[in-house]
C-alpha cells in the first residue's frame, strides 16, 4: 500500500528554537534594563490579580516591570558570582522565587518603599485562601438576590427556599470560621454576599543599586526549594550547561 502524502512527521525543533529565542530576547532586555536604570527591586505579590497588577504597571510607566519566568530572569542576572551580569546581581536572583517580579527604576529606595507600602487593595478570596474572620448568615429573606438565583444558592450548600417569590435562608448558617481554608463553594458564597477577605499587596524582597553594586535583603525568603534544584531546572531549560 503506497504511503499517504498526508502521513508526514512533524519536527518540533523549530518550536523549541522559537521558545529559546523568546527567552534569549528576554534575557537581553533584562540586561539592557540593568545597564539603564539605577535600581532593581524584587517585588513579591500576595493574592495576585491581573487587574490590580495592571494598576501597578500604569503607575510605574516611567520604569520597567517584569513578572513571571523566574528561571529566565535568574539566568539574566546570574545564578552565582561566576556568571553574574554585574557585581552582586546573583544575590538578587536568589530572591526570584514564587509570585515575584523585577522592577527597574530610577526612583529612590524611599520613593519605591513609600508607594508600595500604601498600595493595598481589598478583593474577594479564592478557594484555598484562609478566612480572615468568621461569617454567620442570619436566617431570613435574602432580598438582594432575584428568585432565579435560589437554585444556585442551594447548590452551593445554603439552606434556601422561595417564600412568596423571595429567596429565603431557612436557618442561621455558619459559612466559615476564621483561619479555615476556603472551599470553592465558600469562596463563591462570600463573593455573592460581598465579603472581601483577600488583600492584593506588593512587598519589596530585595534591592540592588547599580552605581555601587550594593545589595540589600528586606524580606527573608521562606521558599524551601534548594539552590541545587533551581540549578537543575535551569539546565533543563537549556541554560547554564
Amino acid at each position: 500500500m503506497p504511503k499517504s502524502k498526508r502521513d508526514k512527521k512533524v519536527s518540533l525543533t523549530k518550536t523549541a528554537k522559537k521558545g529559546l529565542q523568546v527567552k534569549q530576547n528576554l534575557i537581553e532586555e533584562l540586561r539592557k534594563c540593568a545597564d539603564t536604570y539605577t535600581h532593581i527591586f524584587v517585588l513579591s505579590v500576595e493574592n495576585m490579580r491581573n487587574n490590580k497588577l495592571k494598576d501597578v504597571r500604569n503607575a510605574w510607566k516611567h520604569s520597567r516591570l517584569f513578572f513571571g519566568k523566574n528561571k529566565v530572569m535568574t539566568v539574566a542576572l546570574g545564578k552565582d558570582v561566576t556568571d553574574e551580569y554585574k557585581d552582586n546581581l546573583h544575590k538578587l536572583s536568589k530572591s526570584l522565587k514564587g509570585e515575584v517580579g523585577l522592577l527597574f527604576t530610577n526612583r529612590t529606595e524611599q520613593e519605591v518603599k513609600e508607594w508600595f507600602d500604601q498600595f493595598k487593595e481589598k478583593d474577594f478570596a479564592r478557594a484555598g485562601n484562609k478566612a480572615t474572620y468568621s461569617v454567620v448568615l442570619d436566617e431570613g429573606p435574602l432580598e438582594q438576590f432575584p428568585h432565579s438565583m435560589e437554585p444556585q444558592l442551594r447548590q452551593l450548600g445554603l439552606p434556601t427556599a422561595l417564600k412568596k417569590g423571595v429567596v429565603t435562608l431557612l436557618s442561621d448558617y455558619e459559612l466559615c470560621k476564621e483561619g479555615d481554608a476556603l472551599t470553592p463553594e465558600q469562596a463563591r458564597i462570600l463573593k455573592l454576599f460581598g465579603f472581601e477577605m483577600a488583600e492584593f499587596k506588593v512587598t519589596i524582597k530585595s534591592m540592588w543599586v547599580s552605581e555601587t553594586g550594593e545589595f540589600q535583603q528586606f524580606q527573608v525568603d521562606t521558599d524551601d526549594k534548594s539552590e541545587e534544584e533551581d540549578m537543575d531546572e535551569l539546565e533543563d531549560e537549556g541554560f547554564g550547561k
